[in-house]
């Protein structure tokens, strides 16, 4: 079974910004809540299917699917639920490892998430100097939380 292990800390300054590459990304949700999550991501020119279990610690089930860019717009455009994520992923190397680090636009526009994925959940890792505090396990900065209860709305 395909799984990921994945810590998310709040952003604190905008350095990263000139240590990696960006990508904008438009993702929906076919399903959120009860024992599975099932996106729709359109990342830059590609499209993805992803389903993920529940997290248990800092792991959980994840199958993730390429699929044509015109199947995933449209998928978002008529099947996904609203409102949907819009952002730009920055991805930073640091030590070992390459941050994820998702600035929010749209009704999410002011939240900054750095994400990092691990192979071992006590697997040490680099901490750049903009990264803030911990939000792993706050569900409220999950992406299918935020197509829910947008950050705007809290």
């Amino acid at each position: 079974m395909a799984s990921e292990i994945e810590r998310k800390f709040l952003v604190r300054s905008d350095a990263y910004r000139a240590q990696g590459t960006s990508e904008r990304y438009r993702q929906g949700y076919l399903r959120s809540g009860g024992p599975a999550t099932v996106r729709v991501r359109l990342a830059g020119e590609h499209g993805f299917l992803t389903i993920k279990g529940p997290t248990q610690g800092f792991t959980r089930s994840e199958f993730e699917y390429p699929i044509p860019r015109a199947d995933a717009e449209a998928l978002l455009d008529t099947l996904c639920d609203r409102p949907q994520i819009e952002k730009i992923r920055h991805r930073v190397p640091a030590g070992a490892h390459t941050w994820e680090v998702d600035e929010f636009l749209g009704d999410n526009a002011g939240l900054v998430v750095a994400e990092i994925e691990l192979g071992a959940e006590d697997e040490p890792f680099a901490r750049p100097e903009w990264l803030g505090d911990e939000v792993t396990a706050d569900p409220r900065y999950r992406n299918s939380a935020l197509a829910q209860r947008p950050y705007r709305t809290w």
